[in-house]
């Protein structure tokens, strides 16, 4: 990622940071859109989920320009996932419902340079998390 991006990704969240309760409402709506066999991996409630997950996205952004402290929490981040049966094509799901929400949610703000900025950014975090999925998997195969 370079210095532009995380400026149109820093500037962006500042916009939805205010609405994050909506947001992530839509987030979890537009994930069950494009595939309604996650929704299983969620609690019933999801208003706590939504918290969690728009304070992870605001940690992320707050951390783009020090990846060493940004990489080594989504590294634990992709390890627990990994826990939870999250599966390497529920990534690309999730990077979908993300890219809809910030549609949705900027509206005319979500310009091609905004959507690149965080199609860069997720496809880096995806892969450290997956990275990460796949070391605690093999750990767990090796202790069984």
């Amino acid at each position: 990622m370079n210095a532009a991006q995380i400026s149109h990704i820093e500037a962006s969240h500042r916009l939805v940071a205010p609405i994050a309760e909506p947001a992530a409402a839509i987030f979890y709506r537009r994930l069950f859109e494009l595939d309604p066999s996650l929704r299983p991996m969620f609690p019933a409630d999801l208003s706590s989920q939504g918290r969690k997950l728009m304070q992870a996205i605001g940690f992320v952004v707050a951390h783009l320009r020090v990846p060493d402290r940004l990489l080594p929490a989504v590294s634990a981040l992709g390890a627990r996932h990994a826990g939870y049966g999250v599966q390497r094509q529920h990534y690309d799901t999730v990077g979908q419902a993300l890219l809809l929400t910030l549609a949705e949610g900027l509206g005319d703000a979500f310009t091609p340079a905004v959507q690149d900025a965080w199609e860069s950014a997720y496809a880096l975090l995806a892969m450290v998390m997956q990275v990460a999925g796949q070391g605690s998997e093999a750990a767990a195969q090796q202790a069984a």
